[in-house]
């Protein structure tokens, strides 16, 4: 069984040395955490204890600059820094999708 929860933040980048997005812009994020398990005592895992995970591993990131953590920026990198974040807090296997404004995503 999978279930999921979405967060969104705000978050300016610019990818050194891309012609179109090498200056410093934003995009509003949404970050979509799907855990796979058991359904054990009712269910895989508590809402309330995924979407506080995930709150918690986007705050540092909110309204700042994805340059301040990572040398390259891009969705991809930015999808697998939030996954790392979160292995050491979620037993169970799950997947990370962050979106990049409408219609852009990386999931992982």
């Amino acid at each position: 069984m999978k279930v999921g929860v979405k967060e969104h933040i705000d978050c300016a980048h610019y990818l050194p040395g891309h012609q179109k997005c090498g200056s410093l812009h934003g995009h509003t994020y949404t970050v979509e955490l799907t855990v796979e398990g058991e359904i054990k005592s009712g269910m895989v895992m508590d809402f309330a204890d995924l979407r506080q995970l995930l709150r918690e591993a986007l705050s540092i990131y909110d309204h700042g600059m994805f340059n301040d953590f990572l040398e390259y920026p891009s969705v991809e990198n930015i999808c697998k820094m939030i996954k790392q974040g979160l292995e050491q807090q979620i037993p169970i296997p799950f997947t990370i999708r962050v979106w990049e404004g409408e219609g852009k995503w990386a999931e992982l």
